[in-house]
Parts: structure tokens; sequence; C-alpha cells
């Protein structure tokens, strides 16, 4: 027995899988690669997800929280300091069906602007001319909004999410507000989402952790759909034929 083949539907996200089947994938996640310039990643063949955001804003902490490992992401003392390009595969079994790539943090003070300069151009480069980059998880500390450099990051990926690309801001350290603290920021946060999907997070409550996991696990998993058939030559449209007559033999049609 043979099955047809399938093939992603773009824009289409698979239905949610349970938490836990979510979450059970994210702790797959392994150490991949390091790369200190955008020519040194390798290529990559199944989709990839980015996380990006201010120094401090806790992408570690949101990466190693996702993962359930407590230092797959590096969380440097001196903000800024980590300048690699971190790549980590996730899939059972050692089959991997996806890669999260942990981008340097930006904006932080205390590194010299010609490193900051370098480092956005990267950055910037990355995103915009990734192949496989699937989606973009912006990471950003609800206290602050959404800064100058977020916010100038968002029109650099605008044209790609309007493309497609999947986008989502997670506003980490959800704890530190109260629930109408949370709802004010959410909303102003969604008008200013470049189209993307919005959703509050909290290490420390685990508040958020399944969803942003389950919508992680939908777009390395897009929906798939059979392809079609192949045409039959003479099918379609056509003068109707007399059914109570059968169709003769090829053989017999031929002069």
């Amino acid at each position: 027995m043979t099955t047809s083949p399938t093939v992603p539907v773009a824009g289409s996200l698979s239905p949610a899988p349970d938490a836990k089947i979510a979450m059970g994938w994210m702790h797959t996640a392994r150490f991949l690669t390091t790369a200190a310039q955008l020519h040194h990643l390798p290529p990559i063949h199944v989709p990839e997800i980015a996380f990006v955001g201010r120094s401090n804003a806790g992408k570690s902490t949101c990466i190693n929280t996702l993962t359930q490992q407590k230092q797959l992401a590096f969380a440097s003392k001196r903000p800024g300091r980590t300048q690699h390009i971190n790549l980590f595969s996730l899939g059972k079994h050692g089959v991997t069906d996806a890669v999260l790539a942990d981008l340097p943090g930006y904006g932080y003070a205390k590194v010299s602007r010609s490193d900051k300069l370098r480092w956005q151009q990267v950055m910037v480069n990355y995103l915009v001319s990734r192949p496989g980059l699937t989606g973009i998880v912006l990471l950003c500390d609800p206290r602050l909004g959404l800064t100058d450099l977020d916010e100038a990051l968002l029109e650099v990926l605008r044209p790609r999410v309007e493309e497609g690309l999947k986008f989502l801001i997670v506003l980490t350290k959800a704890d530190k507000l109260t629930r109408s603290e949370q709802a004010k920021i959410l909303s102003i946060t969604r008008l200013n989402a470049a189209g993307g999907d919005v959703m509050m997070f909290s290490a420390l409550k685990k508040q958020g952790v399944d969803e942003v996991a389950q919508l992680l696990w939908q777009w390395a998993h897009p929906a798939q759909v059979a392809d079609a058939p192949a045409a039959v030559p003479g099918d379609g449209p056509g003068p109707a034929s007399d059914d109570s007559t059968p169709d003769a033999p090829e053989d017999s049609q031929q002069n």
C-alpha cells in the first residue's frame, strides 16, 4: 500500500499538540554548533527558529526553561559578552526536525560601539537572508516595553513576516507585573507586533511556558496536505458520453 506524498501548506499551522508532547520535544534540544560569523554557520535543511532580544531581556533563561535544561543557553554574568550565534538541534531518537538559533543580545551599554555595530549587522544579515529561517522569537522585558532597537528590528523583519515568516514577541519576567499591568502591556505590544503573536512568559511561575512550546512545535511541524493526483489525459469537462455503452478497449478503437 502506498501513500500520497505530503507537502507543507504555506502559512498553515498544525493543530496544537498536547503540552506534554511539545515540552517533551523541546527537552530533546542539544548543542549543535556555534559561529562568530554568519558564513560559518552550516546549511540547515529543517525549520530554524531564532531567539533574539536585548541583553538582560531573559533570552537564555527563556530557552533553558523551555528546554528544561539549566545550562543549554549560556547566560553570561556580563550582559552583551556572548557574541556567537549558537545552534541547538531538536528531535527525538537523534533525528533533527528543527533547529533553535540563539543570537547575541543587543543594546548593552558597556559593549564597545564597534562591537555593537558589527553584531547588529551580523544579526540583520542573518534575519533577512538566512535560508530556512521559519520563525523568530523576540524577547522583551515588559517593564521597558519595546525599545527603539526592538522597533528597528521589527521594521527589518516586517517584509519577511509579510511573506510568511512566523513571529512571536515573548514578554518575559511576567511575574514582576500585576494582572492588570500584564493585560495593559499585552494590548500595547499587540498593536506594535507587526502581525506577530504576543505572549506573557515567566520562568519563575512557569506562566506561558506550555503555550510558547506548543506554538514553536506548530512552527516546526506545519500542516501537511496530500499532493493532488496527476491529471489523466482526457479527464475534465468535455462532451457527455453515452453511459449506456461501455468504452471499447484501446486496441479496438485503432484503425
